[in-house]
């Protein structure tokens, strides 16, 4: 179920209609539903309150204050990636102590900051992370609250660029790496473990792939066990996958299932990382028809959303539905396109639309790796982001200028 919807033939977010947003805040720009955001994190708690765990919102599939907001009054941890995204979570009103830190790259700087703020736990990659680990600890007196990152080398069945638990991937390490990581760990003074992780990708449709990394990591905790090294969590990342065209996502009631029938006589607390299932159909991006025009038999509609406001089609080949905001007439077979210089550059190809200039479109399922990945390409400013919540809308960011792509930049002397 999605907040939008077609009322007397014009697209509303919630209680708003999007022409009165595009007249408010001009476009492009991005509108998330506050109540589609609060429904998928509640169904996500919901599925699993006969099992201690904790949800942490996976902040890089949208990273908006506005957004991280909504989450933190309702209780969410969250899992970054990056120092910048531990600063928004608590200016957003996060708990450091709800805070996983993953990815493979982590900095000294980062580290260190991460360590003072006290944050739940580090999802250590690597021996040299550990190393580093280790000693910015010790510098600063503290203790860090690690699990490792085990790689099951385990096919999620989504698209290569989102898989990150097969063997040739980055992310992660092997099992045996993993054993040898704890144990060295478990001399250090100033490292804690608390628990194990794994990810195995983005967009998961299919449940064995999930189940299949579970059980490794589950054969993995017992191993240790047997060397005296007691495990608390586990974390076992997100991936769930959600529904752009016709795509069958697994209900996460089955998840939840699967997961506890799979987890058999293991007690330790559950970790998981939704981004994209929290988000993705939370949002929207709405642009205005510019132009259109016909190259022999193609007809395009130029939109002022391009590329660098969502680089998902062009990035990944992603479909996403395309909608006019308000319904008339007959449809014609239009490819969707931005103004950048690109041939890439496009929405969608071969959408049936009834459509014009002047016209409003939206793209919908845009709330996740939308605004978060777009970009000045052309010097183009990224665009408003605006919550809609009940008949009430808010700008959570406003659109960019020139003068703020260009505050940091100067010119040479003479």
């Amino acid at each position: 179920m999605t907040s939008f919807h077609y009322v007397n033939d014009a697209l509303f977010a919630e209680d708003v209609a999007l022409t009165e947003i595009a007249n408010a805040h001009g476009t492009p720009t991005y509108v998330y539903s506050r109540t589609d955001i609060e429904t998928a994190y509640t169904s996500f708690e919901q599925a699993f309150a006969a099992h201690p765990h904790r949800v942490c919102y996976s902040v890089k599939a949208n990273s908006n204050l506005g957004v991280l907001n909504i989450l933190a009054r309702l209780g969410a941890g969250f899992d970054i990636v990056s120092g910048g995204e531990l600063q928004r979570v608590l200016r957003a009103g996060g708990d450091a102590a709800s805070v996983v830190f993953s990815g493979v790259g982590k900095t000294a700087a980062e580290l260190q900051m991460a360590l003072q703020a006290k944050i739940a736990c580090f999802n250590v990659e690597s021996s040299a992370e550990l190393d580093t680990l280790q000693t910015i600890a010790a510098q600063f007196n503290l203790v860090a609250p690690i699990s490792i990152r085990v790689n099951p080398d385990v096919d999620p069945g989504t698209h290569p660029y989102i898989a990150t638990g097969l063997k040739e991937n980055k992310f992660g390490v092997s099992s045996d790496i993993a054993v040898e990581m704890y144990q060295r760990a478990a001399t250090m003074d100033n490292i804690n473990i608390v628990g194990i992780d794994c990810h195995i990708g983005s967009q998961i449709t299919e449940l064995s792939p999930l189940t299949d990394a579970l059980s490794e990591v589950l054969q993995l905790v017992d191993d240790l066990e047997r060397e005296g090294i007691t495990l608390n969590h586990i974390d076992l990342g997100g991936g769930l996958g959600v529904c752009y065209k016709d795509e069958q996502p697994i209900a996460v009631e089955d998840y939840a299932s699967a997961v506890l029938q799979t987890m058999g006589r293991h007690s330790q607390k559950l970790l998981f990382e939704p981004g994209r299932y929290i988000v993705a159909n939370a949002g929207i991006l709405l642009s205005r028809v510019e132009l259109t025009k016909q190259n022999g038999d193609h007809h395009f509609a130029v939109v002022d959303a391009a590329m660098n406001d969502l680089i998902r089609p062009a990035l990944y080949n992603a479909w996403q539905k395309v909608s006019a905001v308000e319904l008339r007439g007959d449809p014609e077979t239009w490819s969707v396109v931005g103004p950048v210089c690109e041939t890439g550059d496009f929405l969608a190809h071969d959408r049936e639309l009834a459509i014009a200039t002047g016209d409003l479109i939206a793209v919908h399922s845009s709330g996740a790796y939308g605004f978060v990945m777009s970009s000045n390409y052309n010097s183009r400013n990224r665009a408003a982001e605006v919550i809609v919540s009940g008949s009430d809308h808010y700008c959570v960011r406003q659109r960019e200028t020139i003068d703020d792509q260009l505050r940091l930049e100067t010119t040479l002397p003479d």
